[in-house]
């Protein structure tokens, strides 16, 4: 099982973006998605950017990770 999560990029500085989780800030390989840019939400697992959300979508996953936590 695998868990993707949704964040907004802040800042990218070559193939590595700063990515905002509701606060929680961590940097994100870029190198799957090199048209991204920043304030795209994206998908992250493992360490990387593996799809761009449109903010509808992404406020949708964020809600539904709010609830969990």
């Amino acid at each position: 099982m695998c868990l993707a999560i949704p964040g907004r990029i802040i800042s990218i500085k070559a193939k590595i973006a700063e990515v905002d989780f509701g606060g929680v800030k961590k940097l994100v390989g870029l190198d799957l998605l090199p048209n991204a840019k920043i304030n795209d939400y994206i998908i992250v697992h493992a360490g990387f950017a593996i799809q761009i959300l449109d903010e509808k979508d992404a406020q949708e996953r964020i809600k539904l990770f709010e609830k969990i936590s």
